[in-house]
């Protein structure tokens, strides 16, 4: 990549040299975060109550969103259900790779979504270890986590034809606009009528937006990065990794994989939203800028494919419940995932047989009352605990900590995540936090090294650490009720639809809020 000496920032030079409007579409992403930090997004009412009845109702489920969509629209087609999925643009797989664990795509084979060669056709890469590493500590590593390089275009399109195959619809270049809420079903656009409406539209999405009332999410994980190639070869990638004391008023994080096409490196940062954070495009800047030291290669000897930038929202009141009748948010737009990582497709596979098995048993039980819909996006003390890390690897604007406090602290916790095994590591690589590791964790660390521990209280506050010890004794509480969950499944299989399905949703509940579906 040529880098001339010019006025043009390094983000500027090139973005330019990308095909397409890069560039602007850098800028576009910087716009939405602005209006967010500085509460300006519009509200619009979408959603709409009606009190007649539909004439027909022509589908069971109709899905707004169709990337991620299709994945339980597949799903619950397979199931005999009446699903049609509509996409605002072309349903079409994006060129830059999906990172996830083997073990997790193994629900597409259990649920029969593709057959054993059909997913390997659409993985890509695979690469280990990967690396956690922070300044001034040592590395830790660990095998089999991210590791794969899924291929979303052929992904998707695979799903696709078993969607298509097992009776589904799918209408392309169809923008959600607005829903009207039937006693007996939902109307999209008056022109889609549904028992039920599924919203995979994302975290802006229309509908959150107004079930929200345009609240401001609690933190954002701003995100930029490249693919090139030109790099030294290494099949090896990087969880975590911090090489820099914080910078403005961010402690930088990076990550990186192999790729079909070179290699791809990301820089992240958590921050909350106030209005004086900093722009995308200056922490494009700057990853373009750290990005040599990082990987030992100078920017002129890299041939970038393209550029990766965006943010993601997160909201402590999460996962989102329903707040109407027949509406349910799924993936981003229930904000189902921890603070800590980016959603998407990882959070969407981890809850795909929960959510499959749930709205199945939902429709059959004709449980699609808003009430009946709050099961299945219960709460998660595993989720919620993630909360105070969060606040532990960001500072606010008006903070003042040691520059090299958090580096300090997530090099203890880690290496003493390493002594104590891959049983404690792994699950939390993969952001599957349970009770026994993370108290052991914290154990170790507290009897180790109370220094720190002491220094962290005044950054995270009082009442994070209180919240937290709420949510920690509600994940014990999970961690023991799960298993006696188990114990009543063959009593659950003699209630009626209606009460089978509450109690299943509670024993999910119990498994995915205790870390219980965390597969060894």
């Amino acid at each position: 990549m040529r880098i001339a000496a010019t006025d043009m920032t390094l983000t500027e030079q090139i973005l330019s040299q990308l095909p397409g409007d890069v560039l602007g579409g850098l800028r576009r992403s910087d716009a939405l975060w602005k209006a967010l930090r500085d509460d300006t997004l519009p509200v619009s009412t979408v959603v709409h109550d009606r009190d007649d009845l539909l004439e027909k109702v022509d589908w069971d489920v109709v899905i707004c969103g169709g990337t991620l969509g299709i994945l339980i629209g597949a799903a619950l087609a397979q199931k005999g259900w009446r699903v049609a999925l509509l996409e605002r643009g072309i349903l079409q797989g994006r060129e830059q790779e999906w990172n996830i664990s083997r073990k997790e795509l193994q629900v597409f084979i259990e649920l029969g979504l593709l057959t054993e060669t059909a997913l390997e056709k659409a993985i890509s890469s695979e690469f280990n270890p990967v690396r956690v590493s922070f300044l001034g500590g040592s590395d830790v590593f660990a095998e089999n986590v991210l590791n794969i390089g899924v291929n979303p275009i052929l992904l998707l399109e695979a799903l696709k034809q078993t969607f298509l195959a097992a009776g589904g619809m799918l209408f392309e270049k169809t923008p959600f606009e607005e829903v009207a809420i039937h006693p007996n079903g939902v109307s999209i656009q008056g022109r889609f009528t549904a028992r039920l409406m599924l919203d995979a539209m994302g975290y802006f999405s229309p509908i959150v937006r107004q079930a929200r009332q345009g609240q401001k999410p609690d933190a954002v994980c701003l995100v930029v990065g490249s693919c090139a190639t030109g790099f030294p070869g290494n099949n090896s990638g990087d969880l975590i990794v911090s090489f820099t004391p914080l910078q403005r008023q961010c402690q930088y994080f990076w990550e990186a994989f192999p790729a079909r096409d070179g290699r791809t490196t990301y820089l992240f940062t958590y921050v909350d939203a106030h209005p004086d954070r900093l722009t995308l495009e200056t922490l494009f800047e700057d990853y373009l800028r750290l990005l040599p030291d990082y990987q030992k290669v100078e920017l002129s000897q890299l041939q970038f494919q393209r550029a990766l930038f965006g943010f993601f929202p997160s909201y402590r009141d999460s996962p989102l419940k329903p707040k109407w009748d027949r509406i349910l948010p799924v993936g981003d737009s229930s904000s189902s995932q921890s603070p800590l990582s980016f959603g998407g497709f990882g959070a969407m596979v981890r809850h795909l047989d929960r959510l499959t098995q749930g709205i199945h048993e939902a429709l059959e039980s004709d449980s699609l009352s808003r009430n009946g819909l709050v099961p299945l996006q219960p709460y998660q003390p595993n989720l919620a605990v993630t909360w105070l890390f969060q606040k532990a690897m960001s500072v606010r604007v008006d903070q003042t900590i040691e520059p090299n406090q958090i580096n300090q602290l997530l090099t203890i916790v880690f290496q003493e995540m390493q002594q104590l095994g891959d049983p404690v590591l792994k699950p939390f690589l993969q952001d599957v936090v349970q009770f026994v590791p993370l108290f052991q964790t914290l154990i170790k660390t507290g009897v180790r090294h109370p220094g720190i521990v002491l220094k962290i209280l005044p950054q995270v506050g009082v009442l994070t650490l209180l919240d937290w010890m709420r949510h920690a004794i509600n994940l014990a509480g999970y961690s023991v009720l799960y298993p006696l969950g188990q114990i009543l499944e063959p009593w659950v299989k003699t209630l009626s639809p209606t009460q089978a399905y509450y109690w299943h949703r509670q024993i999910q509940a119990w498994k995915y809020g205790s870390g219980g579906d965390y597969k060894q």
